[in-house]
């Protein structure tokens, strides 16, 4: 079965969006939302309307963050940032998985680590908080997921991406999960699709003919024509030419002999495929009034004078709505679908990211009050 030992192939099924990737949850699922608690506890990066993100589920996430990175480049050594800001422990591990930096100084490895650190963080905390913000919302509209459902999704998935259960065995110790892990982000994925069927996302006859009406160029192809020409530097050469060919000489002959136009001398003058308003002026109008077979010239034009021959003549195509429809359905339900998913984002972030706090080092978007960093020159990472 094609990507069954891949673990980046079941990660990117098992998401609900990029951000979801290789990540999961630590905890388990709140039952409901309690309201604003009195600040972050002492052994949490983060608090969600009373709920805490502990340091103990972060610091699982960002080691599975870093084997998903360190996956990507075979050999890559496994560095977990998670004791920021000093990184006692991440610049000890670099200089024993890298001998190469061993004698690095603290101050650059230091800098590399928060790095990296703010790399990662960013994509845990992000998953983290918005797990809560999914089942705050589902909550909030009294969506609930049984866990019969968590159970199918996850058995359909499985069953899909591996065939012996040592497989699944391999992929999660590969990715550093843990079955809790995978079925809980299961259970968010299905609270996220509930979701989003909230939102509108059935494509209508009418949206499918209102599209192609505003679209038709991408049902049709113009007119296109296939042509001999010569495009002399002067009248009398371009009559020479016109002479030579009225006399039985080859395309070939004297488009070499008499044409400037590097692009089409050597093949005979020809220039495939030509649209309407494509080429210069004075050739296209002659090209384009033109019978086949009718040799037309001299003309001039911006570069000199062209003789000109239509040798093929390809019509214009036009799908028809019926023809159509099938794309037009599929692009519409793509953004239908984008559109729903930024709704349910949006809604999740103006409910809760007002009682959303996080402790300063793990600090990023989905945090109130938050303000990114002014940019800097950052040093070389040797750690990622």
């Amino acid at each position: 079965m094609r990507g069954q030992n891949n673990p980046a192939t079941i990660s990117r099924r098992m998401t609900v969006k990029r951000y979801l990737t290789a990540l999961g949850a630590f905890f388990v699922l709140m039952v409901a939302v309690t309201g604003c608690g009195s600040g972050i506890p002492g052994n949490a990066v983060a608090d969600v309307a009373g709920n805490p993100i502990s340091t103990q589920a972060f610091n699982h996430w960002m080691f599975v963050a870093a084997k998903s990175q360190a996956a990507q480049s075979p050999g890559q050594p496994v560095i977990v940032p998670t004791d920021p800001p000093q990184f006692t422990q991440c610049i000890a591990n670099v200089k024993k998985q890298i001998p190469s930096l061993a004698k690095t100084k603290d101050a650059q490895l230091r800098s590399d680590c928060q790095q990296l650190f703010t790399s990662l963080s960013s994509q845990v905390m992000d998953f983290l908080i918005k797990a809560y913000w999914y089942q705050a919302q589902a909550a909030k509209l009294h969506i609930s997921v049984s866990d019969s459902e968590v159970s199918s999704a996850f058995a359909t998935a499985k069953a899909q991406q591996f065939q012996t259960p040592a497989q699944y065995t391999s992929f999660l110790s590969q990715t550093g999960q843990t079955q809790q892990d995978i079925l809980f982000r299961f259970r968010i994925n299905e609270i996220f699709k509930k979701l989003i069927a909230k939102q509108p996302t059935t494509v209508t006859a009418a949206q499918i003919q209102t599209y192609y009406n505003n679209h038709l160029s991408q049902f049709s192809t113009p007119e296109t024509r296939d042509l001999r020409i010569v495009l002399a530097k002067s009248a009398a050469d371009a009559n020479a030419a016109k002479q030579a060919l009225q006399k039985g000489q080859s395309w070939t002959a004297v488009a070499k002999k008499y044409s400037t136009d590097s692009s089409t001398k050597d093949n005979g003058g020809a220039l495939l495929g030509v649209t309407e308003g494509q080429e210069d002026a004075a050739l296209d109008s002659a090209a384009f009034s033109a019978s086949a077979n009718q040799l037309i010239g001299p003309v001039k034009g911006q570069f000199g004078y062209y003789l000109v021959e239509v040798t093929k003549i390809h019509a214009a195509t036009k799908q028809s709505l019926a023809q159509a429809t099938s794309v037009i359905r599929q692009t519409l339900s793509s953004q239908l679908q984008t559109n729903a998913q930024n709704a349910v984002d949006s809604a999740a972030k103006k409910n809760w990211l007002s009682q959303t706090s996080c402790r300063g080092p793990y600090a990023m978007a989905d945090c109130s009050g938050y303000k990114a960093p002014k940019t800097s020159t950052t040093s070389t990472a040797t750690t990622g």
